[in-house]
């Protein structure tokens, strides 16, 4: 999820019409052997993305050098690509949600070589040594830092070969655990953060509008946390299927939502109500499907401020949170409800492209059907179907 633009994650759309969305590929120079230089995947404008090979990272003091295994494909990914990203700029390295193995470091602190690990991809003024740390860093709360970047739109992030973090970015995952199901961490971190403060109580009604992997990841976590009926608002039929085959109800989404949602809910309303969509429509609706003194709880990240029913706010004293990313907490349980598949991600369809087809993969994580989460595999290309 990203830390100030859009997510795109439940209801966008990922190719821009009209526009050019294939990937340019520079000179085919063979597999990285990370011993000098790898291939990468950066973006080169609005609807392009560029493969091309670029020197491998060198080992600095406090950061670790990862050897890249999956990077998941996000709504903010396609909106950088769609030109959409207030702060990416072309040239930067893609991919926010990745995975890998510690190929090397500079810091005493980091797991040994050859670890699994997830990186927590937000940096903070904190991170960067700015003296003194905004007032959130400084209160333990980076991840609303008044200055947040991310790896994938601020540094290089994980769509290449090896990349370079901060020793404190990573968190070791279980050997174990499959590349494709660890990559989920980042995006479930933030259905955890989202369930936390939302002060889910346990039998509580909620409704979680969106089944992109946020919204469907808030569900399972809030179900998990001793949610009562949980109900998922979707307009896409095949997600719908999948919220439905994880055992939740679902509505497709409409004018007639709210209406529908009282009618489950003996004409109150949801104690709880997730916006994970970020839609326009959506934000209309949030209010009526809420109950008197329910809570609101905004997860996804709108690209202009929506109309909201802010009269309603007042009259059913409703409590609207809005939530960004997640906690270093929040991440660590993520990993622990990964390890454990406690949620059953690992019936999660996903689809996985090489390098060279990343043009491909966020076309498909733009459609909407087919899979859930779409990832990439750096060390393999479409003709080269072994690990670099």
């Amino acid at each position: 999820m990203d830390t100030g633009s859009d997510t795109g994650s439940d209801t966008g759309s990922g190719a821009v019409p009209g526009s050019d969305t294939g990937l340019d590929t520079g000179p085919d120079t063979g597999p990285d052997t990370g011993s000098g230089t790898m291939r990468a995947v950066s973006w080169a404008g609005p609807g392009r993305l560029e493969e091309h090979e670029v020197p491998v990272p060198p080992t600095r003091p406090d950061r670790v050098l990862v050897r890249v295994s999956r990077v998941g494909v996000c709504g903010s990914d396609l909106a950088i690509l769609r030109g959409q990203h207030a702060r990416a700029e072309p040239g930067v390295i893609l991919g926010h949600e990745f995975v890998g193995t510690v190929a090397a470091s500079g810091s005493a602190d980091a797991p040994p070589v050859g670890t699994q690990v997830a990186v927590r991809p937000l940096i903070a003024c904190a991170d960067r040594g700015t003296v003194p740390p905004c007032r959130a860093c400084a209160s333990g709360n980076a991840h609303v830092c008044a200055a947040l970047g991310l790896y994938g739109v601020d540094e290089p992030g994980g769509l290449a070969g090896y990349v370079s973090v901060r020793a404190a970015a990573v968190h070791p995952v279980a050997q174990g655990v499959p590349p494709e199901r660890a990559a989920l961490a980042e995006p479930l971190a933030v259905a955890v953060h989202a369930v936390a403060r939302s002060g889910l109580t346990a039998g509580a009604t909620v409704v979680v509008f969106g089944a992109g992997p946020i919204g469907l990841f808030t569900a399972l976590v809030a179900r998990r946390g001793g949610a009562g009926d949980v109900l998922i608002v979707e307009p896409n039929a095949w997600r719908r299927g999948i919220a439905e085959r994880y055992g939740f109800a679902t509505l497709a989404a409409g004018e007639d939502t709210p209406a529908l949602i009282r009618e489950r809910t003996r004409g109150e309303g949801a104690d709880l109500v997730f916006d994970s969509a970020g839609h326009p429509a959506v934000a209309l609706q949030l209010t009526e499907a809420a109950r008197i003194q329910g809570t609101i709880v905004v997860v996804g990240v709108y690209k202009t401020p929506p109309a909201v029913d802010l009269r309603t706010v007042n009259f059913a004293e409703h409590r609207l949170i809005g939530t960004r990313v997640y906690t270093r907490d929040d991440f660590i349980t993520a990993i622990g409800l990964i390890e454990t598949d406690e949620l059953g991600l690992s019936a999660l369809p996903t689809r996985t492209f090489p390098l060279d087809e990343a043009a491909d993969a966020f076309a498909a994580a733009g459609g909407g059907e087919g899979s859930v989460k779409v990832l990439i595999e750096p060390a393999r290309t479409a003709g080269n179907q072994g690990n670099a």
